[in-house]
């Protein structure tokens, strides 16, 4: 609306500016031929009224006087030239007539020869103003040319540049009136429009997937924005039900996923008790004397595992995260070394400078760590013609880092953004089965893991810890 204000306000000046220019020039025009036919008329009295012979040699006698008087009358100044474009008598004072020109152009001649209206009309801009000079054939009572008149004409147009000024002045006071009442006007519309659209625009920025929508109410609304409000309201309904049919996706997903994260979690000390068992069955002689000790530590090796199991199992029964994370204040370096226990592979080598290093974590999760990575090393052993695997604790400032390095398959690059996706049936890759759990248990401990693999050359995942 203001724009289009201020352009019909520019357009309009335009026009009156155009159309006065145009108007002057019309006045101009028709003055100028409104005094050449006066003259011209009180020329051809003189001529039918004089003594002399009407010829171009007696023009200068017959308007000796009589030019002054016909200058006064119509109040105008002329001048008399012969065929030839000389002059012969001029209306102007002498010291004014001095500065006029005593002779025609040749163009002005041959301008006048040529025109069919036998007039011809000079056009100049002389200081700044618009200056014409009319010429046209003095004929006798027989219409036969016997001289050229040629009446100057100066435009003065003062009067109208005044009456277009206030014209102007008055036209600008009323569009910058209309131009104050279209910006209150449209400040109003605006505020009437945008406050439906920020009713929906304050609805859309709430508007979230987890939570209960309300759907916008308005009293009255445009067409424009009563569809907009009816489609908001749609794509709430779309919404909680995409939200529902979501949230029974993932529960079903979760339900899958922690069965199979059980089924893993059980095999993983089942594998290790069952050679334990066969281990103790055939290395068991009653008579050695340090029997006792050797069944004593079989018998914790098999009730630990039997332990993990029975967590595992009371947090599945529980719909709980597997296992609860306890803090308990432990000797990292004697856990860890039990956790190795349970492996016979005679590749299997532990490294510690250090006797005790202590560290608030939970038994069972520090195992499962232990025991996971480790695992998947032995898995990463097929086909290496001396394998090795090298398990170390070192006491990191006030972490403790855990490494397990191995000189296994290694991991191909196309599988390290994956490694630890919470997949496990790739024993053959050399990704390692339960690192998506190991990696949530050390991330919520505040820890973190990472790992450098090189194809054909091995593996080493390191996992650090805070202490407290």
């Amino acid at each position: 609306m203001i724009l289009l204000v201020v352009i019909a306000s520019v357009l309009i000046a335009g026009v009156t500016i155009y159309q006065y220019r145009e108007q002057s020039n019309d006045y101009h025009q028709n003055r100028l031929e409104r005094k050449e036919d006066q003259i011209l008329q009180s020329i051809n009295y003189v001529l039918n009224e004089t003594t002399y012979e009407p010829s171009t040699k007696n023009l200068g006698h017959i308007f000796k006087d009589e030019i002054y008087k016909i200058a006064d009358v119509q109040n105008v100044n002329f001048n008399i030239y012969d065929l030839e474009g000389e002059l012969i008598k001029s209306s102007k004072p002498a010291f004014e007539a001095d500065s006029l020109s005593n002779c025609l152009d040749a163009e002005v001649l041959n301008s006048l020869a040529m025109s069919s209206a036998r007039r011809y009309v000079e056009e100049k801009r002389t200081a700044g103003d618009n200056y014409q000079a009319s010429y046209t054939y003095i004929n006798d009572p027989k219409f036969k040319p016997i001289g050229i008149m040629n009446l100057p004409y100066f435009e003065d147009n003062s009067f109208n540049n005044m009456e277009l000024r206030e014209f102007l002045i008055r036209l600008g006071g009323v569009y910058l009136l209309m131009l104050m009442a279209a910006i209150v006007f449209a400040y109003f519309i605006s505020k009437y429009i945008t406050r439906s659209l920020q009713t929906v625009s304050d609805k859309l920025y709430i508007t979230g997937l987890t939570k209960r929508n309300e759907k916008i109410l308005l009293k009255n609304p445009t067409e424009e924005i009563g569809k907009l409000v009816d489609s908001y309201n749609n794509m709430i309904d779309e919404l909680e039900a995409s939200a529902a049919k979501l949230a029974r996706s993932e529960r079903e997903q979760a339900w899958r996923e922690m069965a199979k994260q059980v089924a893993h979690e059980i095999k993983n000390p089942l594998t290790p008790m069952r050679l334990s068992v066969q281990s103790f069955e055939r290395k068991f002689d009653p008579e050695d004397p340090k029997i006792g000790k050797k069944v004593k530590e079989f018998s914790k090796t098999l009730v630990q595992q039997i332990d993990t199991m029975g967590n595992i199992a009371s947090a599945f029964s529980n719909f709980a995260n597997m296992p609860a994370q306890q803090k308990e204040t432990l000797n990292i370096v004697s856990v860890t070394k039990l956790a190795l226990d349970i492996f016979h592979e005679p590749y299997i080598h532990f490294i510690c400078d250090e006797e005790e290093i202590i560290a608030k974590v939970d038994r069972t999760q520090l195992i499962r760590i232990v025991t996971n990575l480790v695992k998947n090393a032995i898995q990463a052993m097929i086909n290496v013609d001396s394998p090795r695997i090298l398990v170390t604790v070192v006491s990191d400032a006030d972490k403790v880092k855990i490494q397990v390095a191995d000189n296994g398959v290694g991991i191909r690059d196309d599988f390290k953004d994956k490694i630890f996706e919470p997949k496990f049936t790739t024993k053959t890759s050399g990704m390692g089965l339960g690192l998506g759990m190991v990696r949530n248990i050390v991330e919520n401990y505040g820890g973190t893991i990472s790992f450098t693999s090189q194809l054909g050359k091995g593996t080493v995942f390191t996992v650090k810890f805070p202490k407290e």
